[in-house]
């Protein structure tokens, strides 16, 4: 009978954020797969935890998954451990995960500490729609059109970054997203856990005097339906009403209804389209 792959969520910082069933679970797999085995020896030992460990990161994480598979199939179970918060967020546990799941193995996960979730809920933005952005991808090209997406979200965003590139994002965030809401976190559930809400603008005059130190969460506000109305409105003003007109009409509307929802648009009568058309 095959074996089972446990994802463990690890504390993020504070220690007592561990579960219960996770130190359980660590306790009785067969093997502990970790991101950092010399990161991951300090959690074990503090907790009394003697399970072997091998290392599964992001430059082995194909050929090793593998060689875990084998290992599930001849019926040992495996716990997945990142250095620190739930396997497969932003991590290569997503990638064992769907070899698992291509080879059939049983896959479960047991809740517990995310930094972007924790970051969310303390930040005071909205939380019910967000969009996990995880780290930008340094490849330029990609870069930018993420950025380009990223500023038409209408969701709450979450971005992670390290203290030595955070100036940087920040620079490309205001380029792109423009005077938007930010509050960012730093050091989550540690003892000089950090959070400082003000715009993006603010955040790059702040890091620029004081030189980031720890680990970042970045939630930012989404783009308002008010500015995106604004947007289309200014479209409408640039755009010659005849313009407008042949745009409806091209999809179907007749010349009454075509007039009315240009009037809808442009927030005018029915009447000035008219005089503006036929007068």
């Amino acid at each position: 009978m095959a074996g089972k792959l446990y994802l463990c969520a690890t504390p993020i910082g504070n220690l007592e954020d561990i579960t219960l069933r996770v130190l359980r679970v660590l306790k009785e797999v067969d093997l502990i797969a970790a991101e950092d085995t010399r990161n991951s020896i300090r959690l074990l030992n503090h907790f009394g935890i003697k399970t072997p460990m091998t290392s599964y990161h992001e430059h082995n994480k194909v050929d090793k998954a593998y060689q875990l598979v084998e290992k599930l199939r001849a019926g040992k179970d495996i716990a997945l451990i990142t250095d620190a918060g739930t396997p497969g967020i932003s991590d290569p546990g997503e990638d064992l995960v769907r070899i698992c799941d291509e080879a059939g193995i049983e896959v479960t996960s047991l809740p517990g500490a995310a930094a972007c979730i924790t970051a969310l809920t303390m930040s005071g933005q909205k939380t019910r729609r967000f969009a996990f952005e995880a780290f930008l991808p340094r490849d330029k090209k990609m870069r930018s059109e993420i950025l380009q997406e990223m500023a038409e979200e209408t969701r709450t965003l979450i971005v992670y970054e390290a203290p030595h590139h955070l100036l940087k994002t920040l620079k490309e965030l205001h380029e792109a997203l423009g005077e938007r809401s930010v509050t960012i976190c730093r050091e989550l559930t540690k003892r000089y856990e950090e959070k400082q809400k003000m715009t993006l603008g603010e955040a790059l005059s702040y890091y620029e005097i004081n030189e980031p130190k720890g680990e970042f969460v970045l939630v930012i506000e989404g783009k308002s339906h008010e500015e995106i109305r604004k947007e289309a409105e200014k479209s409408w003003e640039d755009m010659p009403i005849e313009e407008h007109m042949a745009l409806y009409e091209s999809k179907g509307y007749d010349r009454k209804t075509a007039m009315k929802a240009v009037a809808n648009d442009r927030g005018i009568s029915k009447r000035d389209v008219y005089q503006s058309l036929f007068v």
